[in-house]
């Protein structure tokens, strides 16, 4: 389980990486952590106890997201805050895995840039998948060819929609 003195500076880093607000929406107070450590000691993932791991805690303790690390992330952040916006036409795509083309993103958090970890939510708001941006949020708006965010993991459709 997590130490009381572990979680306040994952909140923290978590602002500095996404914005304020970032640290509570995916590590609310209200709620118990794992955090899995190397051999040195150092974070490498944070799930909910006994449930979905939320990030993993990379080199220079940069965060990457989950799907459910994502979800709680555009939850928690005012649009488009942290976030790439595609509509209905690349949504079967991303939901797959496949990565967002710039020709297709509708809107983008403008403080995005090139290397961010980011969620990759439908217009109407849902998540899609998670990734990493590979332009900056005005090339993403202004460029008609090229990958805008390299996806890592897709979000399948819930069960008994289409």
């Amino acid at each position: 389980m997590h130490s009381g003195v572990e979680l306040p500076g994952l909140r923290t880093a978590a602002d500095y990486q996404f914005g304020a607000g970032a640290g509570t929406a995916l590590f609310p107070r209200t709620e118990s952590f794992s955090v899995e450590r190397s051999r040195n000691g150092r974070p490498t993932k944070v799930s909910v106890a006994d449930g979905p791991r939320l990030v993993s805690v990379g080199a220079g303790e940069r965060f990457t997201l989950s799907p459910e690390g994502g979800r709680r992330l555009t939850e928690g952040l005012d649009a488009p805050a942290g976030r790439v916006v595609v509509g209905d036409e690349s949504e079967p795509f991303v939901r797959d895995g496949k990565n967002v083309f710039a020709k297709f993103v509708t809107d983008v958090g403008p403080e995005i840039r090139a290397r961010d970890e980011v969620a990759v939510v439908h217009e109407d708001g849902g998540v899609l998948a998670v990734g990493r941006a590979e332009l900056d949020a005005g090339a993403m708006c202004d460029f008609e060819s090229g990958v805008a965010v390299k996806v890592r993991a897709g979000v399948p459709e819930p069960e008994g929609e289409s």
